[in-house]
């Protein structure tokens, strides 16, 4: 029995946007299910690991903890619904506040890492676990450069973590916000009376058993869970003013609205509007002040003569320009090719985790089969507030991760036709 992960938001607040339930529930079936197919192969083929976290680069395990560094430049995908204590980046579906976290610890460690990309495409998440992140993503401003690329939506959670970063790029039909924090209470009381249900709880202290749904919810009980929501609503807002150097009251004033890019940039939740491979491009082919200054720093002390600097410093510039040039030209040739427009995941992937051309990247992506675009596995019908209303439900994977047809999952067959395309099995 696989216990879905909407369970997690069950009677507790969620950073989520307004009118994403039905993403949420599609997304977390679908993580559920992949999530039991993982810890089922553990049972069977335990992967090759460097650390206690961190796969080899061969393991299967790496396409779920990926740690992609390309010319110097990390990208940590933040994608589906944020999780706490989840240490996998599922496919688009889900995202752990562990694995984010890992990610950029070894990511500053690195020094083949010049600088971080955060790859934000989410409409939010849980509350346990952001905000503590979020402060240690700040904390490492200055050291190497950061900044965030919105694949189209950054909402609550994901906006939240977006703000931590020094800069914050946003496509044209992009979108971000939803500054706020919402919960829910499902009363199913009369509902169980007309059925002749009636529940009686037995316990010790007055407010043991508040809140649950098979009772109306008291004029106490709704006051304490507002407070509660409020202070949480207080520190997104404050978290949120401090990242991104706006008044709270500026940030408050929106009343937890979600923005268009140009919306965004006018109130300061953005500092660029960019198709994101050319962002990505631009921030891959630069050098960070950071790293730049150390260089400078090292080779002054060893170089005396003023005209042998100014040679040394024209050099990089023209190499720089070049180098950028090249990496940009790249990554859009492969974005932008046919081959690319239904197989988006894995163009993505060739495009900014590997050195491939784009004839190479193109040749790879024909052989490929093209990508579905409903989100695969997911209940049909699924609805995130029917789930909170059920307190811990429980779904059936049939067959474990593979489908009812004893065919692999989505996740899975994404992972072997992208092996099977680049001659990692046979």
């Amino acid at each position: 029995m696989n216990k879905v992960l909407s369970a997690r938001f069950a009677n507790t607040p969620v950073l989520a946007a307004e009118g994403w339930a039905d993403w949420f529930s599609e997304n977390l079936a679908a993580a559920s299910i992949e999530l039991e197919g993982v810890r089922q192969r553990e049972q069977i083929e335990a992967p090759a690991m460097m650390d206690s976290f961190w796969p080899e680069a061969g393991s299967w395990l790496s396409m779920l903890r990926p740690y992609n560094v390309t010319g110097g430049t990390l990208t940590i995908p933040v994608k589906g619904v944020m999780l706490h204590d989840f240490g996998y980046s599922f496919f688009g579906w889900a995202t752990g506040y562990t694995y984010i976290r890992k990610a950029f610890e070894r990511g500053m460690a690195d020094p083949d890492v010049a600088r971080i990309a955060m790859v934000i495409n989410s409409g939010g998440g849980e509350v346990a676990g952001n905000f503590d992140l979020v402060d240690t993503i700040r904390g490492y401003r200055g050291q190497k450069p950061i900044e965030a690329f919105v694949d189209e939506h950054a909402y609550s959670a994901a906006f939240s973590l977006a703000s931590a970063a020094d800069r914050i790029h946003v496509p044209r039909t992009g979108g971000v916000g939803s500054v706020g924090v919402v919960t829910a209470h499902i009363d199913v009381s009369e509902a169980l009376q007309k059925q002749g249900v009636k529940f009686e709880f037995i316990h010790a202290g007055k407010h043991k058993v508040e809140g649950n749904s098979y009772e109306p919810l008291s004029a106490e009980a709704r006051n304490r869970m507002q407070t509660r929501i409020d202070g949480l609503y207080d520190i997104f807002v404050s978290t949120v003013a401090r990242n991104l150097g706006i008044e709270e009251q500026a940030v408050r004033d929106t009343e937890a609205l979600t923005y268009s890019a140009d919306e965004a940039l006018a109130i300061g939740f953005a500092h660029e509007v960019r198709p994101i491979d050319e962002a990505l491009a631009a921030f891959a082919g630069g050098i960070s002040e950071t790293v730049g200054d150390i260089v400078m720093s090292e080779q002054e002390q060893q170089i005396n003569s003023a005209t042998a600097q100014a040679d040394l410093d024209a050099a990089r510039a023209e190499g720089r320009q070049e180098g950028a040039a090249a990496e940009r030209e790249r990554i859009q040739g492969i974005l932008g090719c046919e081959e690319s427009e239904s197989r988006r995941e894995l163009s993505f992937h060739l495009a900014l985790n590997t050195d491939l051309s784009v004839e190479q990247a193109r040749g790879i992506l024909a052989a490929t089969p093209e990508q579905q675009a409903a989100a695969p596995q997911a209940k049909p019908g699924a609805d995130f507030a029917a789930a909170m209303a059920n307190g811990n439900p429980e779904i059936e994977g049939e067959g474990g991760g593979e489908s009812a047809a004893g065919q692999p999952s989505a996740g899975e067959q994404l992972v072997r036709d992208y092996q099977l395309a680049t001659g990692s099995i046979q």
